[in-house]
């Protein structure tokens, strides 16, 4: 079975450049693919496969360009799956199932550099540090995390807020039968925002961006946010000044600061995410029930897409559907529009005139 990991690592200053110019250079192939393609298809009514758009760059766009010979200083296996990456997104774009791909901006950091598993040599596992091919050795922040006996079979390194992290595809023997034969009964969970999860043995789990450390790092969060707005004003001003010259190094600062923020607060809600399927799945339950919510519909509802989006219901879904799999659980997702709330347990009878404001439900039956 494949499982993937992700732990922070500590590069050295020359693996610390070398990522970044990765990075950079992949970010530029990327926004140059989907430029190049929007270009095409504008004028041919024809879509680049990123196989073809490789094929260009390689054999006619590099060579006839001598100041584009600097895409040749990092290694190709990255490039080609940046390329890549863009294919899938304009796939997905014609199938319906997201938006035009958007390019990456240099601010944002979402760019993640792939390398792939070419010989037994690279990416070696060892109980401190790991081997990343084109970049050496790097010593992880967290030491056994990774078990020494997996076969890594890809793996790529990201920066989020100035850290750096490597996320590794391996493959594991996991036994998926471990639980045994001795289940409890099952679980229900109704995931919410005034509480993240109810279950149906009674044990509710708060909704942890309501505690005070949370909501002290959303309000440094918007004190730094308005900092950052205050410096891009006062950019235009100087370079209005300074005919476009004006430098941005604190405007940088500022950035890092508030991606710091975000990766505070991520942290926390996936962290109590893990906490709760961990919890759920140690109670051995014979199955877990949820309900397939339209999260994609909640979050158009202007008044609950923020909440929603902070309560990583997916994330949960996600994690959950991993654990019940390796654990032998099966997890059941019911339709959205079974009428759960308006069923008696008891008798089955469907009460239709079920409103929201009615919090409890007495059936005719007396249960």
């Amino acid at each position: 079975m494949l499982k993937a990991y992700k732990i922070e690592v500590k590069p050295t200053k020359k693996q610390t450049t070398k990522i970044h110019e990765t990075i950079g250079i992949c970010r530029y192939i990327y926004n140059f693919y989907l430029a190049y393609n929007k270009e095409v298809y504008e004028k041919e009514k024809k879509f680049v496969t990123g196989m073809n758009f490789s094929k260009w760059l390689n054999n006619e766009y590099i060579p006839n360009n001598e100041d584009k010979v600097w895409i040749k200083s990092v290694s190709s296996k990255a490039v080609k799956q940046a390329i890549m990456n863009g294919e899938k997104a304009f796939k997905r774009f014609f199938k319906g199932e997201s938006k035009f791909p958007r390019f990456k901006k240099k601010k944002n950091k979402d760019v993640k550099v792939y390398f792939p598993k070419n010989n037994k040599t690279d990416w070696t596992i060892q109980r401190h540090r790991v081997k990343i091919p084109t970049l050496g050795w790097m010593r992880l922040k967290e030491f056994g995390y990774i078990p020494l006996d997996s076969v890594v079979k890809s793996g790529t390194v990201s920066q989020q807020a100035n850290k750096y992290y490597v996320s590794i595809l391996v493959e594991e023997n996991i036994n998926t039968n471990n639980i045994g034969l001795e289940y409890s009964e099952g679980i229900g969970l109704d995931l919410g925002i005034k509480d993240f999860a109810i279950c149906s043995n009674g044990k509710a789990y708060k909704n942890i961006n309501k505690t005070k450390k949370a909501k002290k790092l959303e309000k440094s969060l918007k004190r730094q946010q308005r900092k950052l707005s205050r410096k891009y004003e006062s950019l235009k001003i100087r370079n209005k000044k300074e005919g476009g010259n004006a430098t941005r190094q604190n405007i940088q600062k500022q950035i890092v600061k508030v991606q710091i923020l975000h990766q505070k607060l991520t942290n926390i809600r996936i962290d109590y995410i893990n906490k709760i399927v961990s919890e759920l799945v140690k109670t051995k339950p014979s199955h877990i029930t949820i309900e397939d919510l339209n999260i994609s519909g909640m979050m158009k509802n202007r008044h609950l897409s923020k909440a929603v989006s902070q309560q990583k219901f997916f994330e949960f879904r996600t994690k959950l559907t991993n654990k019940c799999n390796w654990n032998g659980i099966e997890l059941r997702v019911v339709d959205r529009f079974y009428p759960s709330s308006k069923l008696c347990h008891e008798c089955g009878c469907i009460k239709k005139d079920l409103k929201l404001s009615h919090r409890v439900y007495v059936c005719d039956c007396g249960y």
